[in-house]
This record gives C-alpha cells, sequence and structure tokens, in this order.
C-alpha cells in the first residue's frame, strides 16, 4: 500500500479521460461544480465540512508505480492513459465556500476549473470526502444548537468504519462539539480529546466501590464516574462516599434520562455534592438533547447518531460539468435537463444577503464563462461566500491541519449566528433562506 489517493476513484471516470484523449479533448477547458440540490432530510441548513481533509487528499493525488501497475494488469485503462497519468497533476483551480460556512440548494460548494482531464478524476474524491463530512457536521450543529452553552463530547467510534470515525470527530468539532473520544482525531486535527472508564471496568472489579475507588486513585477526584452499571442510586451514594463531595462528575447512560437526571441532581444535592456534574449518553440525537434542555444536565455524550448524520449519513451533494470551451473558444453553459435531476449551467458567483445581521437570501450569479460575474463591491449588502483553495495547482495550507480545522470552526461560529431564528427549529421545514438565481448575461 501507498500513500497515494489516486484509486479512490471510480472507474468511470479514467474510462471518460482514456476516451478524451483518444478524441483529443482532455485540455478543453472546463468548469465542474460541486452542489446540493436540496437538503437532506427536511433540513434548514446544512453546514460544509471536509474541504481540509479533501485538500490534504489532493497533494497525494498521484499515479505511482503500484497504482499504474494495478491499472494496467486489470486492463482498467489503454497504454495511452497511463503515460497520462503517470506524471498526473492537478493543475487547475478550486474555489469554493470555506469549512464551517452554511450552504443551501444550489450553492456552488466547490467550483473547480482546469482542462477536463484535470477535474474530471476528482469528482468520486470530492464527493465522499464532502457528502460524509458535511453530513455529519450538519447533524452535529443541530445538535450544538439545540444544546446551547451545555458541553457536547463525540464519542462514536465505535459505531463507524476506523477513518470514517476520525472525520466524524473532525466535522462535529468544527460545528461545536467541544471533544471527541478518538485519539486519532486529536493527534491529526488537533480535536481535544476526552474520556476515563466504561461498565468493563466497573464488572472487572469485585465491587462498585472497588473500582470507584480505583479510577479516584489513578486520575483524580475530577474524573467522572459512571454510576449505571448496577442501581443508580446506590451508586451515586458509592460515588460520593469514595471521592467526597469535590467529584467532578457522574455519568448516566441508561433509564429515563429527565426522570434519572433529576433524581440523581436531587440525591447529588442532599449528599452535599452540589458542584458535581451530570454527563448524560445513552443513544442521544438533537431531539433528545432538546427535550432535555430543562433537565438538570450539565452535559452530553453523543456516539451513534453523529457519526451516522442522525439518519440522513450523506450530504447528497453532486459534482457535475456546468460550463466548457466550444472549438472556437468561446464558453458554453451546460447541464444535466432530466426531470428529477436538473442542474443549473454556468459558472457561479455566490453572496449572502445580510440585513441586519440577519441572512435573507442566497444569491448566485450566473454567466456563461469567466466574464460578468459579481464582484463583492456589487452586492454592498451581502457577504462573499467563495475563497480560493487552490490556484493552478498550488493549494492553500491556511485551510489544512489542526490550524486549518481550528479556523473552520470559528468560522462556523460566527456564521451560524446569521441564521434566522427560524433556522434554528428542529422540525422539518423548507431551508431557512431562498436560493436565487441572477443572470449575469
Amino acid at each position: 500500500m501507498t500513500s497515494s489517493t489516486a484509486l479512490l476513484t471510480d472507474r468511470y471516470e479514467l474510462t471518460m479521460l482514456g476516451a478524451a484523449l483518444r478524441e483529443g479533448i482532455a485540455a478543453r477547458p472546463s468548469v465542474f461544480e460541486l452542489f446540493a440540490r436540496r437538503l437532506s432530510g427536511g433540513r434548514r441548513f446544512g453546514v460544509v465540512a471536509g474541504t481540509g481533509r479533501l485538500l490534504s487528499l489532493l497533494r497525494d493525488f498521484r499515479f505511482g508505480e503500484d497504482e499504474l501497475r494495478f491499472l494496467s494488469d486489470g486492463d482498467v485503462v489503454d497504454a495511452e492513459t497511463l503515460k497520462y497519468l503517470e506524471n498526473y497533476r492537478f493543475t487547475g483551480s478550486i474555489r469554493g465556500y470555506r469549512e464551517g460556512e452554511l450552504y443551501f440548494p444550489g450553492s456552488p460548494i466547490l467550483t473547480i476549473e482546469g482542462s477536463f482531464a484535470d477535474a474530471v478524476v476528482l469528482e468520486t474524491l470530492a464527493l465522499s470526502v464532502l457528502n460524509h463530512d458535511s453530513a455529519i457536521a450538519t447533524a452535529a450543529s443541530r445538535m450544538s444548537v439545540a444544546a446551547g452553552e451545555r458541553p457536547l463530547a463525540e464519542m462514536g467510534s465505535r459505531r463507524a468504519a476506523e477513518w470514517s470515525a476520525v472525520a466524524a470527530a473532525r466535522a462535529s468539532y468544527i460545528v461545536g462539539f467541544g471533544a471527541t473520544s478518538n485519539l486519532e482525531a486529536g493527534r491529526q486535527w488537533g480535536v481535544p480529546t476526552m474520556g476515563t472508564a466504561a461498565h468493563s471496568w466497573t464488572l472487572l472489579h469485585d465491587t462498585e466501590e472497588g473500582a470507584f475507588r480505583a479510577q479516584v486513585e489513578s486520575l483524580g477526584v475530577d474524573t467522572t464516574l459512571l454510576v449505571d452499571t448496577y442501581d443508580i442510586r446506590e451508586g451515586v451514594k458509592t460515588a460520593i462516599r469514595v471521592a467526597g463531595t469535590s467529584l467532578g462528575g457522574v455519568r448516566l447512560d441508561s433509564g429515563d434520562l429527565p426522570t434519572v437526571a433529576s433524581a440523581v441532581r436531587t440525591q447529588l444535592d442532599e449528599l452535599g455534592a452540589t458542584e458535581t456534574k451530570i454527563t448524560v449518553t445513552s443513544d442521544l440525537d438533537e431531539y433528545a438533547i432538546a427535550a432535555l434542555a430543562a433537565s438538570p444536565v450539565d452535559s452530553y455524550g453523543v456516539g451513534t447518531s453523529v457519526v451516522t448524520g442522525s439518519g440522513y449519513p450523506t450530504a447528497g451533494m453532486v459534482y457535475k460539468l456546468v460550463a466548457r470551451q466550444d472549438p472556437s473558444g468561446s464558453w458554453v453553459s451546460v447541464a444535466k435537463a432530466s426531470s428529477d435531476k436538473k442542474s443549473r449551467g454556468g459558472r457561479k458567483a455566490a453572496f449572502r444577503t445580510i440585513r441586519d445581521g440577519v441572512a435573507t437570501a442566497e444569491t448566485v450569479v450566473v454567466s456563461d464563462g469567466f466574464e460578468n460575474l459579481s464582484t463583492p463591491q456589487e452586492h454592498p449588502d451581502s457577504r462573499a461566500l467563495q475563497v480560493a483553495l487552490v490556484d493552478h495547482g498550488e493549494i492553500d495550507p491556511t485551510f489544512e491541519g489542526a490550524e486549518g480545522t481550528a479556523s473552520a470552526r470559528a468560522h462556523h461560529m460566527r456564521v451560524r449566528e446569521e441564521l434566522p431564528v427560524r433556522a434554528l427549529a428542529l422540525s422539518k421545514s423548507d431551508p431557512a433562506i431562498p436560493t436565487e438565481f441572477v443572470d449575469a448575461n
């Protein structure tokens, strides 16, 4: 195995490339666009996530000896295409929404410009990253809204594929989760990590008291003790007897959480542990978190729901050719016309109209080619949404790594404040703001 990401690709992308090389049109200047026709699950906004990961993966999008041998042995492409792929480097440009940005139906999330050969082979990689990460981020942002000021921790690694778990931890952190249980996410992306003990720790010991005592001796009285392995009331009593009234917290992972949390809070207060926090876990999603808003809960741990997009594990984004040059050098707008899957051709510029600090519309200006597209100066009441991510093959490192992840988190927190109040509701509805297309020609 190599570090190359080039084979994270569907076969048809390379067969199209091969056919284009044979026809002599592979170098034709083209514009591709990544966008979503609709928001999954009747949600009111979407969140762009995965951009920083995609840029890092693009750096390793190279066809080395191993990759070329596989393509040759499998008769995937012909000799001419193999020769082209030997020296493949993406030399085009990519503009797009910043990571952490909100998006709506038709938002031009990524615009990929270059030759047809340059851009067509990136489809699967771009979609697999942004569809997954944006689905996670959208669900996690709704959970963050529901939680309000109460901290959230992501702890769903056991419910996802190993590298999907890392990506999910990163995406949830970008939109407001404060920590993850996943150590690789901490190492690679700078996400704060957390974790204490599971039920197996208690079951390992002859008594619950013995388990609690050993944990406190190892981690200190600031630790959080899991009190529902046996009887919750007895567990709380034992926890305070062992750790004292300065115990950091108790965790509840079962039962009717609003009822149990209220009873535990009362018991802790009666025992004098008024500062001991209550963390709840147990199959939480945004609706369960909202239902606990009036309960004496201090923090939440979310697992399965966040790493699966809370029922919508993909954002449903697509990658389409929207403009190309004809043999004369003129730009032509192209689009799919299928009744259920129409797309809108043309190169686009996007702006979010802001009035009194609140977003009111997504304005997308459409042009056949590169002329007549609006500039930010032409939209004084709007915020330009696209930034340069790759310039003629040169990737902007600002958006990568732990620093890029932290920047995406800060950006999301800023732009989420622009949403109208109706966008924060959890019920299914139309997008919070309309997408308005304007013809620049």
